[in-house]
């Protein structure tokens, strides 16, 4: 589903190695349950320059929505008013991230999220792979903006990155960086989801589902109560932290994340996972196109071969 000409390059060959995904992974979009589906369109539309992109209801009285930029879905907001609101002690989302092609295209998108009066700045920082701005939503759902650093910038030492959080003055960066054009309309710059970040009970039995079974390689792994992976070089798509969640159960059905999207080059990166998922005695459903299986804290993963349509999406 990702056509943006903003992709992450891979460090690495594309070949499936039957343990580990190839490096020409993606991630795609992030699915959130919502409750009040036109406040959270509204501000996604405001703050972050999205448009929707399609819309279907179901018989049960759900509404999907995707919205994204240009033909590139970013979210899809499931309207299921009535559950209850997102818990932060609970494991679910920490923040979905939202990679852009250059400094000036971020500046952009944070200018526009800092005006929407329904954001809550969570802060900035200085990773050293990459500079990032975070919110809230209405609703209590994480977002990272963020703009990466070239690569021949990184440092790495034993195959894990070296990532730190360093100040990052937002004002300063929007001086620098802001230019009309990005000001006029942000919308017109590419992204994409570059991570997703998770809260997670404990580190050591993500790891054993994210690493071990379903197929990234860790990049960072010394980080107190958390743990980050990636595919193909990259610093990394996913990542799992007990900072607000250590020692949770189960999700129990709430607004808040619902589907972490993964894309996958071929129909052998798909063979090799529900082999490694066999082999480890999880569930899952394959449909010939996508996999989908729990973690163990019950949030859904779903990895799926490229081309997957809007009206795929809306169906799952």
């Amino acid at each position: 589903m990702n056509s943006s000409p903003l992709t992450i390059p891979s460090t690495t060959t594309g070949a499936v190695d039957g343990r580990h995904f190839s490096s020409d992974l993606a991630m795609d979009a992030v699915t959130l349950r919502v409750g009040d589906l036109e406040l959270m369109s509204s501000y996604y539309e405001n703050a972050l320059a999205l448009t929707p992109i399609e819309e279907q209801a179901r018989v049960n009285g759900e509404i999907h929505r995707v919205l994204g930029r240009g033909a590139v879905p970013f979210v899809r907001l499931v309207a299921t008013p009535g559950l209850p609101g997102v818990d932060p002690r609970q494991a679910g989302l920490f923040h979905t991230a939202f990679l852009f092609e250059d400094q000036a295209a971020l500046a952009g998108t944070v200018l526009r999220a800092a005006q929407d009066p329904r954001s809550r700045f969570a802060g900035s920082s200085d990773h050293l792979v990459s500079e990032a701005f975070y919110f809230a939503d209405p609703e209590g759902n994480g977002i990272e903006l963020y703009w990466d650093r070239p690569r021949d910038q990184w440092t790495w030492t034993d195959g894990q990155v070296a990532m730190d959080t360093l100040h990052l003055d937002p004002s300063a960066y929007l001086r620098e960086h802001l230019t009309d054009e990005v000001t006029a309309a942000p919308s017109v710059r590419p992204g994409i989801v570059g991570h997703v970040h998770l809260q997670v009970g404990d580190v050591d039995s993500a790891r054993a589902f994210y690493v071990d079974t379903l197929g990234f390689e860790t990049t960072v792994g010394s980080h107190p109560g958390a743990l980050f992976a990636a595919a193909g070089g990259y610093h990394h798509h996913v990542a799992m932290n007990t900072w607000n969640s250590r020692g949770a159960g189960p999700r129990a059905t709430s607004l808040g994340l619902a589907d972490v999207a993964i894309t996958v080059p071929g129909r052998e990166d798909l063979d090799a996972l529900t082999a490694r998922l066999s082999g480890a005695k999880l569930s899952f459903a394959d449909d010939g196109r996508s996999v989908n299986v729990r973690d163990p804290w019950g949030t859904p993963v779903t990895v799926s071969l490229p081309g997957t349509s809007t009206e795929e999406l809306l169906a799952r």
